[in-house]
C-alpha cells in the first residue's frame, strides 16, 4: 500500500531574506527569478519569455523588489559561463541599471557596424523562391514570416530611425571598468547599423532536428559562418547569426509544456549549452540567436501585439538582436548585476511586453516598412526607450589594405586593414564587374578572364571615418586539372557519399554519379538507397568549371539488408523486479500492490511521483545501440493522473538521453499535468542520433510543492533496424 499517494497535501515553504519562497528555488547557476525560462537553463541569455510566463515573472519581481541576492549565489552564477568571464562587482544606480561585465574573450558589445546573417535551417522550410521585393520565400512557411524578417532587418539604420540609437550608448574596451554603469570618453560604442542584413542562407542539407539542443544550434551558427566566408575571428567580431527553425519544431524546448519562451541568444563558447556544452569553432567566437517559428505560439509570442499577426517576429527578433549588440558574448557585456529582482536580465528583458505608457511597443518606420518593435533599457534615461539619440565613441583612423590570390576565374581576398585608435566596423568591396560584398574576406568568381579594378572601403566603428584601397586584379580562364575522389559510409541499403575531389589550378564545376542500378546524380555529396542487397560499381566523374576536363573514380560497394530488433530489457516490468532498470524507491508497482493504478498489459508497471509535494522519481536503463542501424525508435505507454487544474505545467515528466557519465545529452519529450487523460496513450520518440552509442534512457518525473500528479509507464521498447 503506497500511503504516499494519499498523503494530505502540504504547503512547503521557507523564509529567505525576509520573504516566503514557495516551490523549488533552483540552483545557484540559475537566473534569480524562478519563473524565468532561464531558470535551470543558464545558457538562455536574454531569453524572451512568452506573455504568460512574463506575467509570472513580473509578479515575482514586484513581490521581491529590493531583496538583495546572496553574494555566494551571485558569484557562482557569474562564474558559471566559462573561465574567461570575469567576476562582477554589484554596481547600481537603480534596480534595473545595467553594468559592464568586462568582456568574455575580450568581447563585450558589438562595437562596430552590426552584421546579421539569417539561417533558414532544415528541409522543412520547403522550396525556396523570391518575391517581388527580392526577399527569399519558402513553401514551408505558412505565415510568410521569412520576407517579413528580412525586411525589418534590412531596414535597420534607415529612414533616420532612432530605435537603434538606444543601443549605441553602451560600449566596451579596456577603458571601461568592470561594473561601470556608463561609458568613459573614447570607449568604442555599439555601432549604428548600416546594411545590417549581411546574408541569407537556406541550409537544406538535412532536416532541422525536432528539438535541437543548444549545442546543435551553436554548431549550425558555426557552420553558417563558414558558409558566408567569415572564417576568421575578425570577420565574426561584429556578426550575429540568427538560426531560424521551421514550423512544427521545438528548438531547446520551444512550444513545449515546460518551455515558456519565444527566443534566446548566446555564443558558441558557452560551456553550459544543452546537449553537451560549447560547440567548437575554427572561426573565433560566434554569436547566435535561437529564433524558433514564433508564429506557432500565436499571441503568446507577440502575434497582433501592436499591428498584425507577424508582430512577434520583429518584437522577439528585435529583443534578441538588441541584446546581442549589448552582450555579444554573454555575460561579458551589459547585464543587470544589481542583486535586485532584475538580476541576470539584459536590456531587452527589462522592457518586454510593455503594452502602454512609457516604453510601450510601437511601430517603427524603416525604409522597408513599419514594424512592431519593443523598447530596450536605457541607462542614461533610467527607463525603457523606443528611441534615443545616436551615441558614438571618438573612434580612430582606418587604413584599407588587402591581399588576394587567383585560381582561374576565382579570386580570394584577405583583408589586412588597420585602424589606429579605433576598430573597423564595416567593409565594402566592389569587384569591377558590378559585384559587391560586405564580408571581411570575400571570394569572388568572374564570368570571363580580364583585368578588373577591385576596391575595398573600410569604415571606423566609432566616428565613421573611411579609407579605400584599389588594386588591379587579373584573372585567366585557363582552368585546371581535376582529380576525382570520394569516400562513403554504408547503413544497410543506403550509402552516403562525400566528394573529396580536387582541381589543380582550377575549380570543379560539375559532378556526375552512376550508382550501377540505373540511378544517377549530379549532387556533390549524394545519398543513394538500393532496392536490394548486392555489390555495385559506383563511379563519380568531375569536370573543371572552365576547360571541362574530366576525371573519373570507380569503387565497388557492397550493401546488405538487416532486420529489426528490440533492445529494452524488462520493458513491461513483468519480472517483478527492477533489474536492469535503476528505479527510485516505490516506482516499481503491481496491480495488487499499488491501488489506484493498473498496468497497460500484464500486472506490473512503473509509477513515478503522485505524492502531492515536492518530489522526484526516475526510471533509468542503459542500452547499447549497434552501429550500422538506420533507425532507432523509443516507444512506451503513458498514463497521467493529476489533481492540478488549468493549462500551466506544474508537474513534469521528461524523457531524457544521458551519456555513460550521467550528463544529459537531450530531452526527447516533456509531458506534464496538462497532458492528463484517461487511459494509456502510446508515445514514439526518434533516437536515430544515438545509433552506435551506449546511452542511458531516463524517465525523470518531478512534482512541485502541491497537488499530486502521477506518471504511469509500461511496455517500454527501443526498436532498431
Amino acid at each position: 500500500m503506497h500511503a504516499r499517494r494519499f498523503a494530505l497535501l502540504t504547503f512547503v515553504s521557507f523564509a529567505f531574506a525576509g520573504i516566503t519562497v514557495a516551490k523549488d528555488a533552483g540552483n545557484a547557476t540559475d537566473a534569480i527569478n524562478p519563473h524565468s525560462p532561464r531558470y535551470g537553463h543558464p545558457y538562455r541569455h536574454g531569453v524572451h519569455p512568452t506573455r504568460e510566463t512574463h506575467e509570472k515573472m513580473k509578479a515575482w519581481e514586484a513581490a521581491n523588489r529590493g531583496v538583495v541576492r546572496p553574494a555566494d549565489a551571485e558569484h557562482k552564477e557569474r562564474g558559471s559561463v566559462g573561465a574567461t568571464e570575469p567576476a562582477i562587482a554589484a554596481a547600481a544606480t537603480g534596480p534595473e541599471t545595467l553594468s559592464f561585465g568586462g568582456g568574455v574573450d575580450s568581447i563585450g558589445v558589438t562595437s562596430g557596424a552590426p552584421k546579421v546573417y539569417l539561417v533558414f535551417w532544415g528541409t522543412q522550410w520547403g522550396t525556396e523562391g523570391t518575391n517581388s521585393n527580392g526577399y527569399a520565400t519558402f513553401t514551408g512557411d505558412p505565415s510568410n514570416a521569412a520576407p517579413y524578417i528580412q525586411a525589418w532587418i534590412k531596414g535597420l539604420g534607415t529612414n533616420g530611425e532612432l530605435w537603434s540609437g538606444v543601443m549605441t550608448q553602451y560600449c566596451d574596451g579596456s577603458q571601461v571598468a568592470v561594473g561601470a554603469t556608463s561609458c568613459p570618453s573614447g570607449a568604442p560604442h555599439v555601432g549604428y547599423p548600416s546594411g545590417a542584413l549581411a546574408g541569407i542562407w537556406y541550409d537544406n542539407s538535412a532536416a532541422s532536428p525536432s528539438q535541437a539542443s543548444g549545442k546543435q544550434l551553436a554548431a549550425e551558427a558555426v557552420k553558417a559562418a563558414g558558409h558566408f566566408g567569415n572564417t576568421t575571428q575578425a570577420s565574426n567580431r561584429y556578426a550575429q547569426y540568427v538560426i531560424l527553425s521551421p514550423t512544427g519544431t521545438h528548438p531547446d524546448g520551444f512550444n513545449t509544456p515546460g518551455g515558456g519562451f519565444c527566443a534566446w541568444h548566446d555564443y558558441n563558447g558557452d560551456t553550459t549549452l544543452s546537449g553537451g556544452g560549447a560547440a567548437p569553432s575554427p572561426y573565433g567566437d560566434i554569436a547566435f540567436t535561437n529564433m524558433p517559428y514564433v508564429a506557432d505560439m500565436g499571441a503568446s509570442c507577440g502575434a497582433n501585439f501592436v499591428s498584425n499577426s507577424l508582430d512577434g517576429y520583429s518584437i522577439v527578433g528585435g529583443h534578441e538582436y538588441a541584446e546581442t549588440l549589448t552582450d555579444q558574448n554573454p555575460a561579458g557585456g551589459w547585464v543587470n548585476n544589481t542583486g535586485s529582482s532584475f538580476t541576470g536580465q539584459e536590456n531587452g528583458d527589462e522592457c518586454a511586453w510593455i503594452s502602454s505608457g512609457q516604453g510601450a511597443a510601437a511601430l517603427v518606420a524603416f525604409s522597408t516598412g513599419s514594424f512592431a518593435m519593443q523598447s530596450t533599457w536605457s541607462n542614461d534615461t533610467n527607463r525603457c526607450d523606443i528611441s534615443h539619440p545616436i551615441v558614438s565613441g571618438s573612434g580612430g583612423t582606418p587604413t584599407a589594405n588587402f591581399t588576394y590570390s587567383a585560381s582561374g576565374l576565382t579570386v580570394s581576398f584577405t583583408d589586412t586593414s588597420t585602424d589606429s585608435g579605433g576598430t573597423i566596423g564595416s567593409h565594402a568591396w566592389t569587384f569591377g564587374d558590378g559585384g559587391t560584398s560586405s564580408a571581411t574576406n570575400p571570394t569572388h568568381t568572374y564570368a570571363a578572364g580580364g583585368t578588373y579594378s577591385v576596391t575595398e572601403t573600410v569604415t571606423d566603428s566609432g566616428n565613421g571615418s573611411t579609407s579605400s584601397k584599389t588594386s588591379a586584379v587579373t584573372v585567366s580562364a585557363s582552368g585546371g586539372t581535376p582529380t576525382a575522389n570520394f569516400t562513403y559510409t554504408i547503413s544497410r541499403l543506403t550509402v552516403n557519399f562525400t566528394d573529396t575531389s580536387t582541381d589543380s589550378g582550377g575549380s570543379i564545376g560539375m559532378h556526375s554519379w552512376n550508382f550501377d542500378d540505373g540511378s544517377t546524380s549530379t549532387a556533390a555529396n549524394p545519398s543513394h538507397t538500393y532496392a536490394s542487397a548486392g555489390t555495385y560499381s559506383v563511379s563519380e566523374t568531375v569536370y573543371d568549371s572552365v576547360n571541362n576536363r574530366s576525371s573519373t573514380k570507380t569503387v565497388s560497394i557492397t550493401v546488405t539488408a538487416s532486420t529489426s530488433s528490440q533492445l529494452i530489457v524488462n520493458g513491461g516490468f513483468e519480472t517483478g523486479s527492477a533489474a536492469p532498470w535503476a528505479l527510485t524507491a516505490g516506482v516499481l508497482c503491481s496491480n495488487s500492490g499499488c491501488p489506484g493504478e493498473t498496468a497497460h498489459s500484464g500486472s506490473w508497471f512503473a509509477w513515478l511521483d503522485g505524492y502531492g509535494f515536492t518530489h522526484t522519481d526516475t526510471a533509468t536503463q542503459t542500452v547499447s545501440i549497434p552501429a550500422g542501424k538506420t533507425t532507432a525508435t523509443l516507444a512506451f505507454y503513458l498514463h497521467i493522473d493529476t489533481q492540478e487544474v488549468g493549462s500551466i505545467a506544474y508537474d513534469t515528466l521528461r524523457v531524457q538521453v544521458l551519456n555513460s557519465s550521467g550528463t544529459v545529452l537531450a530531452t526527447l519529450a516533456t509531458y506534464s499535468n496538462v497532458n492528463a487523460a484517461s487511459g494509456y496513450s502510446l508515445h514514439s520518440l526518434n533516437m536515430n542520433a544515438y545509433i552506435g552509442q551506449t546511452v542511458q534512457i531516463r524517465f525523470y518525473g518531478h512534482e512541485d510543492w502541491s497537488l499530486a500528479t502521477s506518471f504511469v509507464i509500461d511496455d517500454v521498447t527501443l526498436t532498431v533496424q
